[in-house]
């Protein structure tokens, strides 16, 4: 989920920057999550032949067609909050 996220949000990134804006995770994770996202088509890897050696990740259009889903899911996730709010507001003022 917070590799599409970033992708989305920010479009191409390289590894070491997947790995700065998603926080805690090692780098195998990551990498083991990004290669089973490249086989399962929602995720370019390029490669650039330099050194040092630059690797980049985008969305396919695959992986693109989960921002409605994503889009969802964060307005879920916002009225949830804001339901539980309400309660615990209600709750002190009883």
């Amino acid at each position: 989920m917070l590799i599409l996220r970033d992708l989305l949000l920010h479009g191409t990134m390289r590894f070491g920057e997947l790995k700065k804006s998603i926080g805690h995770v090692s780098q195998k994770v990551l990498t083991s999550q990004l290669r089973q996202m490249e086989q399962s088509g929602l995720v370019n890897r390029k490669v650039y032949a330099e050194v040092p050696p630059r690797v980049e990740y985008s969305l396919t259009e695959l992986g693109f067609s989960l921002h409605p889903i994503m889009d969802a899911m964060w307005d879920w996730g916002e009225a949830y909050k804001k339901k539980l709010a309400q309660e615990e507001d209600a709750a002190a003022n009883v």
